[in-house]
């Protein structure tokens, strides 16, 4: 399977990055949103446990292997973007189609059960419920986007000038969400910046979006857009 994924095409590139997977920046977002939501489906079986006389591991270990799995999933993603075989994302659409399922099954069994919409456990799968059909939706939308298999004719990506520039080290609009928000990839800036100071050569270009002449022309073009 992995040596299949790598037939997709490549381009050659000199930094550890690439261009993003439509949905990049919402598939962040479920997933830490989904990590949240395990975090409370453990507690909740951890305290539900506690109040029972025998040990009931099926409260909240599903709960943790869950959140394994949504950790390993982002993981899995950032080394398949970064790497450009959308194939493998196969792999990643059937486990969010079989949580899904698993999750609807058991939500289904909570209504038949008769167990009411204001218990934290039902509102915690119901919840899943949403998250994995919202993550299946951004893998089918992927499939629509780039059309990396089911179609005849795949979506050919180009690279930005700027990954292929050895000059720009400056990656923020190219790395990920959770890169972005923590500014991640300066790290071996900032820590070589204690050694010593940093000159304009450590730094590097700036990517062609965020120089001057770029940032004047939309500042132009929105002046005469308003007059």
């Amino acid at each position: 399977f992995p040596g299949w994924g790598s037939q997709s095409s490549k381009v050659q590139i000199h930094h550890n990055t690439w261009l993003h997977f439509p949905g990049h920046n919402l598939r962040w977002i479920l997933t830490f949103t989904l990590l949240f939501v395990h975090v409370c489906e453990i507690a909740e079986g951890i305290v539900s446990d506690t109040q029972m006389k025998s040990r009931h591991l099926h409260l909240f270990l599903p709960a943790i292997m869950g959140f394994v799995a949504a950790t390993v999933s982002i993981v899995y993603y950032h080394n398949i973007e970064t790497s450009n075989f959308p194939k493998l994302l196969l792999a990643l659409f059937l486990y969010w189609i079989m949580a899904f399922v698993t999750k609807t099954i058991k939500l289904v069994r909570y209504c038949q059960d008769g167990v009411p919409f204001s218990q934290l456990r039902f509102c915690i799968t119901g919840i899943m419920v949403i998250l994995y059909g919202l993550l299946m939706a951004v893998e089918i939308n992927v499939i629509r986007v780039r059309r990396y298999v089911f179609f005849m004719n795949p979506q050919k990506v180009k690279p930005p000038e700027d990954l292929q520039d050895l000059g720009v080290r400056f990656l923020q609009p190219f790395v990920n969400l959770l890169s972005k928000a923590t500014y991640w990839w300066m790290n071996t800036l900032i820590i070589s910046a204690h050694k010593k100071p940093v000159d304009l050569k450590a730094i590097g270009k700036l990517p062609i979006a965020m120089r001057a002449l770029t940032n004047y022309v939309c500042l132009k073009e929105a002046y005469e857009e308003q007059k």
